[in-house]
């Protein structure tokens, strides 16, 4: 009995009548698309970081939870709604205090990419001086833990230590790391060509399915290069063999050139400011950028051109109910009346075609009443939109008796 067309235009804007999907995707300016190219880059660093962090499945999980709380405004249940707000303002909270280390780390990222500090890069002297002093050390079975620091800072995740500004020389470390020496069981931070600092505690790391043997100066190691981008060397005097530990991985490397090669990738990476790297992770996360912008300009869609006010006008079928006993409807003239509805774009684009619906109450027929008036509140729907005009308001009823 309901049937209903819907034919688009913008009466208020004299603009050319035409179909609203098409309408949401046209008139893009300059300034649109920054917006959108700056919310994708947010997005693909959100998944790069939860992708670090393994979250995530978390992050999928908080994906689900906001579909559903979505719908749950969607279909008006309000109490499921209020309790899902309560719950968002508390995770967000939550969120805070279990990644504070992350989010700080992420700021001071920011800061350093901002400030775009120069930093020298170790002669390759310096750092082929290292590898020889690690792998002599291995040889004797003598532990030592070694930091290459990166861009980012390090100053809140290193605990004591002693001042040592001096040049770098195998001897210097095998004596640092000596047996009788007071910072054998610390770290040794060497920044470009000089040994900074000894005797120095790392955070360690908890994730046993990465450390498998390693002991605690593995954890120190890896519990560092998951909180930052330095790389750490470590030598491990049970099994003599060097490790190193870099962007929460941790691998033995046995052959002394594949590690001086690493020490100079890292080197370049500091001071190139990791556009080199930059690269080659945007090549690999290809994939990741695509969702994120996509997520982006769906967004975009949604919340901007989507929440714009747009006029629509429906035709809808005229329904009949009620009809008394004893009488047949020959026909409704006429059988379809103009419904003209405001809302956002995005309401309009949601909207079913037969969401609007017209029922004359023809219980007044025995009465021998033919022609019915109504206004824009006979019009019932279930939507967000406002009904705000109709033509015609008046139909007539063809009936007979039976």
């Amino acid at each position: 009995m309901f049937a209903s067309r819907a034919r688009f235009c913008t009466p208020k804007t004299g603009l050319e009548s035409r179909e609203f999907k098409n309408m949401a995707l046209l008139e893009i300016a300059f300034t649109d698309i920054a917006d959108i190219a700056v919310v994708g880059v947010l997005f693909w660093g959100l998944l790069a970081w939860t992708r670090r962090m393994h979250a995530r499945m978390a992050l999928i999980g908080l994906a689900f939870l906001g579909a559903f709380y979505l719908l749950a405004q969607r279909f008006e249940l309000q109490l499921t709604a209020w309790i899902f707000q309560g719950f968002f303002a508390v995770l967000v909270v939550l969120l805070v205090v279990v990644f504070q280390d992350d989010l700080r780390r992420l700021f001071e990222q920011i800061a350093a990419l901002g400030l775009g500090r120069r930093i020298s890069r170790p002669r390759g002297g310096s750092l082929a001086v290292l590898v020889r002093a690690m792998h002599q050390l291995a040889a004797k079975r003598r532990g030592a833990l070694v930091v290459l620091p990166g861009r980012e800072p390090l100053d809140r995740l290193l605990q004591g230590g002693i001042v040592l500004q001096a040049t770098i020389s195998e001897e210097l470390i095998d004596s640092l790391f000596g047996t009788s020496s007071a910072g054998h069981d610390g770290a040794l931070v060497m920044r470009e060509d000089t040994l900074e600092r000894f005797a120095v505690y790392l955070p360690l790391s908890e994730n046993r399915a990465e450390l498998g043997p390693g002991g605690t100066r593995h954890a120190a190691a890896l519990g560092l290069a998951e909180r930052s981008d330095a790389l750490c060397l470590v030598v491990s005097e049970e099994r003599g063999t060097v490790a190193v530990a870099h962007q929460g991985r941790l691998e033995v490397v046995d052959d002394p050139d594949e590690l001086l090669a690493r020490l100079q990738e890292h080197a370049q990476h500091v001071v190139a400011g990791g556009r080199r790297n930059g690269r080659s992770r945007l090549a690999r996360r290809l994939a990741e950028g695509v969702v994120s912008f996509v997520l982006a300009f769906g967004a975009w869609v949604f919340l901007v051109p989507g929440a714009s006010v747009q006029e629509t006008t429906y035709e809808v079928a005229v329904g009949v109910e009620n009809l008394p006993g004893g009488y047949a409807l020959e026909g409704v003239r006429p059988s379809v009346v103009d419904v003209t509805v405001r809302g956002p774009r995005r309401a309009l684009l949601f909207a079913p075609v037969d969401a609007f619906r017209l029922v004359i109450d023809a219980n007044y027929v025995r009465f021998g009443r033919r022609t019915f008036e109504f206004g824009i509140e006979s019009i019932r729907h279930g939507t967000e939109l406002t009904v705000v005009n109709v033509e015609p308001r008046k139909v007539w009823l063809d009936v007979r008796k039976e």
